[in-house]
């Protein structure tokens, strides 16, 4: 569902990006993992064409979108759960909710799904979004990702200030999508969280992917852990 193939991306003239290639199948939960400031959220951003590889080539669903503008991309089936959500604070959540619905080639998702999964929805629907919690922002930008129909959701760090109870049911999220078929990337500091629910992992470093396996080898390698991540 997404491949992306030795991007170069920078920012003015600084690279962040060195060849950087991941995958992400249909059904399947990818966890991109390394310390702050190693590239982890420009990859995303070089996928949603944000900020757009100067080389290599990112293809989604077997379209080539390393160029394309960022409403094009999200229009062909790509979600976004951005790490500080950009929730529009004055609207409420029914109009955050309304205006992200679109149609694509995948799944659509209704309203009343997104009460099946997150149970506290439906009544903070009239809500204005500024006085949400940031578990309630949480809820609502993972139900704006899934009312635009996507095939591949990214999550860029997912659990950021959450409380642990929150985590869980983010998490929960997370596999119930890849049970759905979608392909779903995760980028996340909490890395055991993500290798728990992730069927592979990759980690990066200086821009660079160091490591790429299973999650469920690197969950249960304490020294490999240690190794990649510094756990």
């Amino acid at each position: 569902m997404l491949a992306v193939r030795g991007i170069e991306t920078f920012y003015g003239e600084s690279q962040v990006l060195f060849g950087a290639s991941l995958e992400v199948a249909a059904g399947e939960v990818v966890a991109l993992l390394g310390a702050n400031g190693v590239g982890k959220t420009t990859t995303i951003r070089s996928v949603l064409g944000l900020t757009p590889a100067r080389s290599g080539s990112v293809h989604f669903d077997g379209v080539d979108i390393t160029r394309r503008p960022t409403h094009e991309i999200a229009r062909l089936g790509v979600g976004w759960v951005p790490d500080d959500r950009r929730i529009f604070p004055t609207l409420t959540v029914a109009q955050n909710l309304a205006i992200a619905r679109r149609s694509t080639r995948f799944r659509s998702w209704r309203l009343d799904e997104m009460f099946a999964i997150f149970s506290a929805l439906e009544h903070l629907m009239q809500r204005d979004s500024e006085n949400l919690s940031g578990g309630e922002m949480q809820m609502v930008a993972i139900s704006r990702a899934l009312l635009g129909s996507p095939g591949l959701v990214l999550f860029d760090e997912p659990s950021q200030g959450l409380a642990p109870k929150i985590v869980q049911d983010v998490m929960a999220t997370i596999r119930r999508l890849r049970d759905e078929g979608l392909a779903v990337l995760v980028v996340e500091q909490n890395a055991v969280s993500a290798l728990e629910v992730a069927d592979r992992v990759y980690v990066m470093d200086h821009g660079r992917m160091v490591h790429s396996g299973t999650a469920s080898a690197m969950l249960g390698d304490a020294a490999l852990r240690q190794r990649l991540l510094g756990l």
